[in-house]
């Protein structure tokens, strides 16, 4: 396939950035999307030009760093995957594609289409923890009788690997998704009861203070989340949230 890509060049968070154009040839419908940046980027190294920066780690699917919005979409416009899970067979040969960093004040540019996501990193740390023994002298989980359900929800909330899709896809960059997966991963389960209280109102706090939104109720973060994670863990936060205020 021939591509016309429309990349997103930014040095840093205080320059203004632009949309540059590149033309790449003979790109194969097996590559992953990462793999043609690959490709686009030793094209220009071998023209002594500045290679375009991107982030990425375990092109897995798992790590989420490979956070980029393609024609307007988070992770491109296939379902269900990150953007390194992508591939060009989602395209046709001619097509146009604007690749940019992610959109949200919380998120400000590093440099070209890396973004600053240690925002999360600030909303776990003010409440993703529990105080249980977790090491030594521990009881084996399965001695700790946990509801079916329960276990397989909290399970699902802990499926988020923090891209940040949802918030590049809320029209009020809001993080609520992303809170709410890593409340409800502790609060459904009895190891994370302890610190219930406190956990989901500082994380809330947390999470205001980095400058998100709130909920547009239009469910697009789920929609565009590579995991699937479910609006239900917004409803849950809510009235954890609730609870939490009024025990004061």
């Amino acid at each position: 396939m021939k591509l016309l890509l429309k990349i997103w060049r930014q040095p840093n968070a205080a320059t203004k950035g632009k949309l540059v154009e590149y033309t790449l040839s003979d790109v194969s419908p097996d590559m992953s999307f990462l793999e043609m940046l690959d490709v686009l980027n030793q094209q220009l190294i071998d023209k002594n030009e500045e290679p375009v920066v991107f982030d990425h780690d375990c092109r897995e699917g798992i790590c989420g760093a490979c956070s980029l919005q393609i024609n307007g979409r988070p992770h491109g416009p296939d379902f269900g995957v990150t953007t390194c899970q992508l591939h060009m067979r989602k395209f046709k040969d001619g097509d146009t594609i604007v690749i940019e960093p992610f959109r949200a004040k919380a998120f400000p540019v590093i440099k070209d289409l890396i973004v600053d996501r240690s925002a999360f990193d600030r909303i776990q740390q003010a409440g993703g923890y529990i105080s249980v023994n977790t090491s030594g002298n521990t009881q084996d989980a399965n001695a700790i009788p946990v509801n079916k359900h329960d276990a397989d929800d909290a399970f699902d909330a802990a499926t988020c690997i923090g891209c940040g899709a949802c918030v590049a896809a809320c029209k009020n960059a809001s993080a609520m998704l992303f809170t709410s997966a890593k409340v409800s991963q502790f609060a459904l389960l009895p190891q994370g009861k302890i610190e219930a209280t406190r956990r989901v109102l500082n994380m809330v706090q947390q999470m205001d203070d980095e400058g998100f939104g709130n909920c547009t109720n239009t469910g697009a973060c789920e929609v565009e989340c590579p995991k699937g994670i479910s609006l239900e863990n917004i409803a849950r936060m809510n009235r954890e949230y609730l609870s939490a205020s009024v025990e004061g």
